[in-house]
């Protein structure tokens, strides 16, 4: 039994989660695994009503949980940086997920919008660190609306905190199993501090822990060159977090499109979250025609990072059935298929 918390969130985020909990179910019942869902009204609907983004209690509450599972955050009325901080990047910090897990494939009848690239062309995983960098909210204003103005924003770069993010990137690569190279994402020319930390820790823990792993350094600029041109370069990347959230959402592009993109906040040792990369895409709130798909996966990564890795297997292989030879684009509202249609099919074929 897990006990998985659930927040739909906004806008289209209720109407993914509910196919994702769909196929979730069918895959679980087939392996004799039973989910117990908790639902919570956490988003922008709430905090307008409110003036709450994530109380308290809550955050008590969902350190009791195996896992999250997260829909999507954002809404028009809600000033931008409201959400984002006070209920997503808080859930990171105080749950500590301090590693971002994100995926890149391409899966079979996905259009890719690289030439010539097929399925196994594009096959790469993410790691991003978290909690640190220029997101730990350090910095501030001086003379602000002034002439003279100052803004400072600081990136945080902790030995602990790029340590335990590495070590996880070398263990993931080590049981992934594919090309056993790990890519080290940074910008040592420029950033002198922050990525010599990076890159001595880096060497230092694959010399001595990971003899087998092959450590690479590519500078962010260069890595997104290679996303587009050699994607098959890539085994594991590994990198900061802003670095990382620009390159996940150029990997979301080269694998076909938010639609199919998921990823991961993990805390190896704690309660993570998982999600679709889209946002809560207000416009197409309730018209049954946003692609599930991105979340079914979101749900897929959960399980096999709880260990159910037969329920993961059976939903991936699902969804790759799907896009191959049932759904004509990735994009709302062109699928063939409505959201509740999408569903179906995953569920009928595990």
């Amino acid at each position: 039994m897990y006990k998985i918390a659930v927040i739909g969130g906004d806008g289209t985020g209720p109407e993914v989660v509910r196919e994702a909990l769909k196929v979730l179910d069918v895959a679980a019942k087939k392996h004799r695994v039973k989910c117990d869902y908790t639902h919570y009204d956490l988003g922008g609907e709430r905090y307008l009503r409110t003036g709450e983004a994530l109380p308290e209690s809550v955050i008590a509450e969902l350190r009791t949980f195996n896992a999250i599972l997260l829909g999507a955050v954002g809404h028009p009325d809600v000033k931008p940086g409201i959400l984002e901080k006070g209920l997503l990047l808080r859930m990171r910090f105080e749950l500590d997920q301090y590693i971002n897990l994100r995926p890149c494939v391409l899966y079979p009848g996905v259009d890719c919008p690289l030439k010539d690239k097929k399925p196994g062309d594009i096959d790469f995983v993410v790691v991003r660190e978290n909690t640190e960098g220029l997101y730990a909210g350090t910095g501030g204003f001086l003379r602000k609306g002034t002439p003279h103005e100052v803004a400072i924003q600081t990136s945080i770069n902790t030995r602990m905190g790029v340590e335990r993010c590495l070590r996880y990137a070398f263990e993931y690569c080590r049981a992934r199993n594919k090309r056993k190279k790990l890519t080290l994402c940074g910008k040592t020319n420029v950033l002198t501090f922050a990525f010599d930390l990076w890159e001595r820790a880096f060497h230092e823990i694959g010399q001595k822990e990971f003899p087998e792993i092959t450590r690479d350094y590519a500078h962010v600029d260069a890595t997104t060159m290679w996303m587009v041109k050699n994607p098959e370069f890539f085994d594991v990347i590994v990198t900061d977090n802003m670095f990382g959230d620009i390159i996940t959402d150029l990997g979301a592009m080269v694998q076909g499109g938010l639609g199919i993109a998921a990823g991961g906040n993990i805390n190896p040792k704690g309660v993570s979250m998982f999600e679709p990369i889209g946002g809560s895409a207000p416009k197409y709130t309730g018209k049954n025609v946003i692609n599930p798909l991105a979340a079914i996966c979101a749900a897929g990564m959960m399980m096999e990072h709880l260990g159910e890795k037969a329920v993961a297997a059976d939903i991936e292989r699902s969804v790759k059935n799907v896009t191959a030879t049932k759904i004509k684009s990735l994009s709302a509202g062109k699928m063939g298929y409505g959201t509740a249609e999408v569903g179906d099919l995953v569920a009928r074929g595990i």
